[in-house]
């Protein structure tokens, strides 16, 4: 019998910590405190410069000529996490320009709200941007934590059709309250607790 020494076994648990973290940060799944919060007005905004869901199936698909649905969930809890005081849903459609190589977005709720000619950390950003909960009944001496979900709509999945003003917030709840697909690409990220008044603009 082969007796490793806990020198030995370092690099194999590097390797498969590492492996670990890089199949994590395929899509399949972030789980973060690096959700940074601001507020604008009464309005709680999310930062995440790290955050990258423009990438493996859902990139292969828009390089493809394919538009790409993804659908982003902003919650607020106080105190403990299921305790949820306000939440923001938003559908959003990516699409490529195969000769500009640059993206567009438009967000499906109000479909006046678009960006295009964008890099992909820019069409994430655009993205991040125009999602916002609203911080006017927000419990102010109470510790905070936001927390935001995307799902990439798959392929197979039936379309949901857009109204006169957009997608309804009936059918974005409903897509929420499913458990994700197996292979569905997915991300979820939460920020640090925060209080209302340390935040600045």
């Amino acid at each position: 019998m082969i007796v490793r020494s806990k020198r030995d076994r370092q690099p194999a648990l590097r390797y498969f910590i590492a492996a670990l973290t890089a199949f994590d940060l395929l899509g399949l799944g972030i789980s973060s405190a690096e959700l940074a919060v601001h507020s604008s007005a009464d309005e709680l905004h999310v930062a995440a410069p790290r955050l990258h869901f423009l990438t493996g199936k859902s990139l292969q698909r828009l390089h493809d000529g394919a538009a790409v649905p993804f659908d982003f969930q902003l919650t607020v809890a106080a105190g403990s996490r299921n305790n949820v005081v306000a939440r923001a849903l938003e559908r959003f459609v990516v699409s490529y320009d195969v000769w500009e190589e640059k993206f567009s977005v438009v967000r499906l709720r109000d479909l006046r709200k678009s960006g295009s000619h964008l890099s992909a950390s820019a069409a994430e950003a655009w993205c991040l941007d125009n999602i916002f909960a609203s911080s006017a009944n927000l419990p102010a001496g109470q510790p905070l934590r936001a927390r935001l979900e995307i799902r990439a709509a798959e392929q197979k999945e039936p379309a949901i059709m857009p109204q006169d003003n957009g997608i309804s917030l009936t059918a974005l709840i409903e897509v929420f309250s499913r458990p994700t697909r197996p292979q569905q690409e997915h991300w979820a990220l939460e920020s640090a607790p925060f209080r209302l008044a340390d935040l600045r603009p």
